[in-house]
């Protein structure tokens, strides 16, 4: 039986008409990819819209969030004892002799609200660092090293949530030994770290 509901050539839309049609849902679909998709899911914001429409903080707390999700995965993973005093301790109670060669440094680093910092010192076993740190709002923080020569990913000092602290961190292997830092506060935060030891090199960690 013939079939009258097929279109003819004429009905159908013309060539020119498809391409403006699938170039134009190309323009559309690049300009959300940059206003609203890379914003809101990764807390890039080229153009600006972002930071209006408070797609970008949303972007960076997931991002914040996925990184601490990471972080806590490794520590579930590789679970470490709790820090015994001789790693780490108050200045007064093992004092550095004044005859070893010291290093010193001050960091002070600038923390958004869900934003997190982390600084390594490079220490060999039984060397020591001296720390005091404080900030302007409470932070979570995480004493804490790694060892890439012997294959140690975590390896826990001490946490917990303050404004300051301060101590000796004496390192109980060869490796990075260091602090990691959240503000958890609706504002950001100046955090200030002082140290002074036996390390040979201070770094911001990536």
């Amino acid at each position: 039986m013939h079939n009258a509901n097929i279109p003819t050539d004429r009905e159908l839309p013309p060539t020119n008409k498809l391409i403006k049609s699938t170039f134009l849902a190309a323009i559309i679909a690049s300009i959300l990819l940059v206003t609203v998709v890379m914003p809101a899911e990764y807390g890039m914001d080229p153009t600006g819209v972002g930071q209006l429409t408070g797609l970008k903080a949303m972007g960076e707390i997931k991002i914040s969030l996925a990184q601490e999700a990471a972080r806590e995965k490794t520590i579930a993973e590789n679970p470490a004892a709790p820090a015994s005093s001789a790693q780490i301790a108050a200045p007064q109670q093992q004092p550095v002799s004044a005859a070893a060669k010291q290093r010193s440094d001050e960091v002070i680093l600038t923390l958004v609200p869900n934003q997190g910092a982390e600084i390594k010192v490079t220490l060999k076993k039984g060397e020591k660092v001296n720390y005091k740190w404080s900030s302007t709002g409470k932070t979570n923080y995480d004493i804490h090293a790694d060892s890439k020569e012997l294959n140690i990913k975590y390896h826990g000092y001490s946490k917990g949530s303050k404004t300051s602290d301060e101590g000796v961190i004496e390192a109980a292997f060869n490796g990075s030994h260091g602090w990691f830092w959240r503000n958890r506060t609706s504002k950001p935060v100046t955090l200030t770290l002082a140290t002074s030891g036996d390390y040979t090199d201070i770094t911001r960690m990536e």
